[in-house]
């Protein structure tokens, strides 16, 4: 039986597993995160571009599918937007791990409001990604930190990716990918003001290659793993789609991150991708045709 869900799914781990290993490149060498931000809603505008023109340019501009579409972007980036304050006054070991855990907003609406079921394997599969999702960038030993303004964010930010991913299925209910695709990037556009308020333009900014240049080439990456995500969540059950996705990219980036470094993960980080791999496999595995309904 085909299943394009897990085509595009493993497409989109790809691309976001490699886009993960190298993202942190541009900041290294100077080019703030805010303005990363502004290049990668830029490059979001080929794919848009492309897959429009390949639909015949029918970009559906009803009310449901134009809300449904702003309302997928808008949770995206704003989630960002969101991070990014987060960050600047929080610890980040502490951030991201919660912020991982966004599947598990999009798993519980998907169970209770779409009647999304999966099989065994897809629930042990389901459940080991969302125990090896913190894993990844959780790092023991840290110093505790008072709760404030950072905790309240992150999981703001968590509850608005769980949702995204959530509406994600319900717009394909509505419009069609391509639609739904370049409406992300109307809300990705929309927010650049936003980004360029939080940059810190008095702090030298590199603006050749080592800038604009180097995040676009490392953002298209992610902008056509999210195209490739609606197409996913267009075929497949979010129930499964979500974790398997959010499991699967760290995992890559964890493996690729190895291999450029020559270096092993510690303890906690090994055992994320010890548990993210074996969800991965177990989310594949799992039939559709066992699914219960």
């Amino acid at each position: 039986m085909q299943r394009p869900w897990l085509t595009y799914a493993l497409i989109t781990t790809l691309f976001w597993g490699a886009w993960g290993a190298l993202t942190g490149l541009s900041s290294a060498r100077g080019f703030p995160d805010t303005l990363v931000y502004v290049v990668w809603a830029l490059t979001m505008i080929p794919p848009a571009l492309i897959v429009l023109a390949r639909a015949g340019w029918r970009l559906q501009r009803d009310r449901r599918a134009v809300v449904q579409g702003l309302t997928v972007g808008l949770l995206g980036a704003g989630g960002q937007m969101l991070l990014f304050r987060a960050v600047e006054s929080g610890p980040a070991y502490l951030i991201f791990p919660i912020v991982s855990l966004s599947p598990a907003v999009t798993i519980a609406l998907s169970f209770g409001l779409l009647r999304e079921r999966t099989g065994k394997l897809g629930v042990a599969g389901i459940v080991l990604a969302l125990c090896a999702l913190p894993l990844f960038d959780f790092q023991p030993g840290q110093q505790g930190q008072p709760l404030g303004a950072w905790f309240a964010l992150a999981l703001v930010v968590m509850a608005a990716w769980g949702l995204q991913a959530y509406f994600l299925k319900t717009a394909n209910n509505a419009a069609s990918a391509e639609s739904i695709f370049f409406y992300m990037t109307v809300s990705a556009l929309l927010c650049i003001p936003a980004a360029l308020w939080m940059t810190d333009f008095s702090r030298p900014i590199p603006w050749g290659w080592d800038g604009p240049g180097l995040a676009a080439a490392i953002q298209v990456l992610n902008a056509i793993g999210a195209l490739t995500l609606v197409y996913a969540f267009r075929h497949g059950q979010a129930l499964v789609v979500s974790p398997l996705v959010n499991a699967g990219a760290p995992l890559l980036t964890a493996l690729a991150s190895m291999a450029m470094s020559g270096s092993a993960p510690g303890g906690t980080k090994l055992a994320g991708v010890a548990l993210a791999l074996l969800a991965a496999l177990l989310l594949a595995l799992q039939p559709e045709g066992q699914a219960k309904a």
